[in-house]
């Protein structure tokens, strides 16, 4: 496979980041983006999979009633016409961007982060620029969370930990804040701090919380990775050591 010089990789890079930032969202935000259409993307085409299911039966029930029972003629034709239609039109108005569902405990692990992925990509003009640029680092952190956590049993108690913060804590704390009227949002607490300080330290909070949980789901591919290591060099650093001397 051919493979760009290190050179022309950097300034993709640089223009991607230059066009996110033009488009308004840094590039972290761009990719939460991506992957938020990416999961719309495909719940279009299951719906227009589901479309063509509908009319692909519809005519075969029309052709084997004209067969079997007797000629559809004119008012058939109209009448297949008008379910088509109504297949159309049915598909259609059916709503294509799922909303984000409500967190229950049986939830796969995978589940709870793509939800927790989709919720931080809608919510996040909602929040003051600090804030957005938290969840940007926050959702820059998912794909890797997402892929361990789907290697892990739901009762792992770093599941668990993960589940709490990832599909309870962190959206009821952004939820709360939607909840403050915005003109009291500046009002300082018995701590000095406004409603959205204590946001953006929530979310600080969760972010580093987060790197932890990444952290210790890879501890045992680090672990494993380091004694593979060890073995190789034992096993054959000196095997070449004996070779040179002779």
């Amino acid at each position: 496979m051919t493979r760009h010089p290190r050179g022309v990789d950097e300034a993709i890079a640089r223009f991607d980041e230059m066009a996110a930032r033009l488009d308004g969202h840094p590039p972290a935000a761009s990719a939460a983006v991506r992957r938020h259409y990416g999961r719309s993307a495909r719940i279009v085409g299951r719906r227009l999979a589901n479309i063509g299911m509908a009319i692909g039966a519809l005519i075969v029930a029309t052709i084997a009633f004209g067969l079997f029972v007797s000629p559809i003629g004119w008012t058939g034709l109209f009448l297949v016409a008008v379910a088509m239609l109504f297949i159309l039109i049915f598909f259609s108005v059916w709503p294509s961007d799922a909303p984000v569902v409500d967190y229950k405990e049986d939830m796969p692990n995978r589940a709870v982060v793509q939800r927790l992925d989709s919720l931080l990509v809608r919510r996040r003009a909602a929040l003051p620029a600090p804030a957005a640029r938290r969840l940007d680092a926050i959702g820059q952190q998912l794909p890797l969370l997402e892929q361990r956590l789907a290697e892990t049993n739901i009762l792992d108690p770093l599941a668990q930990d993960a589940r709490r913060l990832m599909g309870r804590h962190l959206p009821e704390l952004i939820e709360r804040y939607e909840r403050v009227p915005a003109q009291y949002r500046h009002e300082r607490d018995a701590e000095g701090m406004t409603v959205d300080e204590r946001l953006v330290s929530g979310l600080d909070a969760a972010k580093e919380a987060l790197d932890d949980l990444g952290r210790k789901l890879a501890h045992e591919d680090l672990t494993a990775f380091e004694t593979q290591g060890r073995f190789i060099e034992s096993r054959y650093k000196d095997s070449d050591d004996a070779i040179r001397g002779e």
